[in-house]
């Protein structure tokens, strides 16, 4: 702008821009400053830092797994509920009896049922599992929730992603699959589906019905149900392997969505490196949080037992004592400490914290460390486990 009035760039121009200033502000229009500007409001809307909500609804789905339909509290403040792109998860922050957690849940109800004030999440009991046991015995029609913006990245890109995607679901994890769906039928989503669902037996399939009604509505979307333990007509029997994917992949190019148990994850990637595809058109979606360090194909071998990690939050210093089986994460939560956490899987860097001293194990297979990160020892608390005492920075409490 001053360039262009001025015949050159020297020490002497500058005496002269006091002037040209004065002019552009005497000539600039005299409407007042916004209190926000439009595209701050939009941020604020799709990512609010935290939203209020209440169960609206509950549906038994299996045994021990129900569906929680979530609507705005708008005591508490929340108005609207942030949009999403469909296969993405929201963190419900739970305090049990003093210990805070969080516990990433995928959305299973669509875009367009944001709009209208609607979350919808899946709950199924994991043996063991304090969170998951926490909300199916707690939750009730009425409970008011504290839960972040829907966040995670396995979601359609059509720069990214084939016109096709084979979506490969195992138990719960068809719950964004379901979002999926319900987007390209709704138009929100362009692309075409191919759903392999791995349940057991027929009467354990989660959403049948809503799969089957949305594929005779749109012919994009072409679940098939494939049943490990019961042989049955008009299912396929087995498992997700080559061959099955082999029989309904499409001729042209195409990307593969997988999300189930980390057991299935580990099969299936096998199949698809002999099959040879790129692993660009390769997406995985972290489910779950990991438990035991021993269980681990890569974990070292160490002294098990109790371990003491210091922990430095800001100008405050605490300490908390654990087994070294669990990750640094769990034994935070247990000792009452709260620290940022999210999708618990090692993939959203939300825990993201310095390793002070000690020695921790991650398992590689959870290793979305960045170079810089490992270069300067910052680790994922969530999915790292300590083989020594320990002393860590964390950024601030949660």
């Amino acid at each position: 702008m001053v360039k262009n009035e001025l015949s050159s760039l020297n020490a002497f121009d500058f005496l002269k821009l006091s002037s040209i200033r004065k002019k552009k502000f005497k000539d600039a229009a005299d409407t007042p400053i916004p209190n926000e500007y439009p595209v701050n409001a939009l941020a604020r809307r799709l990512h609010p830092v935290r939203q209020f909500v209440k169960v609206d609804k509950i549906i038994e789905r299996d045994k021990d797994c129900k569906t929680y339909v979530l609507v705005c509290n708008r005591e508490k403040g929340t108005e609207e509920l942030a949009y999403f792109a469909a296969g993405k998860y929201i963190t419900v922050f739970l305090n049990i009896e003093g210990m805070p957690i969080t516990r990433a849940y995928s959305l299973s109800s669509s875009p367009k049922e944001s709009l209208q004030g609607k979350y919808a999440i899946t709950v199924k009991g994991v043996q063991g599992g304090l969170g998951s046991r926490y909300t199916l015995d707690n939750w009730h029609v009425g409970s008011e929730l504290e839960i972040s913006a829907p966040e995670g990245t396995f979601e359609y890109v059509g720069l990214r992603d084939a016109e096709t995607v084979l979506c490969i679901a195992g138990g719960s994890g068809i719950t964004p699959f379901l979002s999926m769906a319900k987007a390209i039928a709704d138009g929100d989503e362009d692309f075409n589906m191919i759903l392999l669902y791995g349940s057991r037996t027929a009467d354990s399939i989660l959403f049948k019905d809503e799969f089957d009604d949305l594929a005779s509505k749109c012919s994009r979307i072409k679940p098939v149900y494939v049943l490990s333990h019961e042989q049955k007509e008009g299912f396929e029997h087995g498992f997700i392997t080559r061959e099955l994917i082999e029989k309904y992949e499409p001729k042209n190019a195409y990307s593969v969505f997988i999300c189930g148990p980390q057991v299935m994850f580990n099969f299936v990637d096998k199949e698809l490196a002999a099959m040879g595809l790129e692993k660009k058109y390769i997406r995985h979606e972290l489910f779950g949080e990991i438990h035991d360090a021993s269980a681990q194909e890569d974990c070292p071998d160490h002294e098990k037992g109790s371990v003491k990690i210091t922990v430095h939050i800001m100008d405050e210093i605490k300490t908390a004592e654990g087994s070294s089986d669990d990750t640094i994460l769990q034994i935070l939560e247990k000792n009452g400490i709260a620290v940022p956490s999210r999708c618990r899987s090692g993939e959203c860097g939300w825990c993201h914290s310095y390793l002070k001293s000690g020695k921790v194990y991650a398992p590689k297979r959870l290793e979305n460390r960045r170079k810089a990160d490992l270069k300067f020892g910052y680790i994922h608390p969530c999915c790292t486990f300590p083989l020594t005492d320990l002393e860590i920075e964390v950024p601030y409490s949660r």
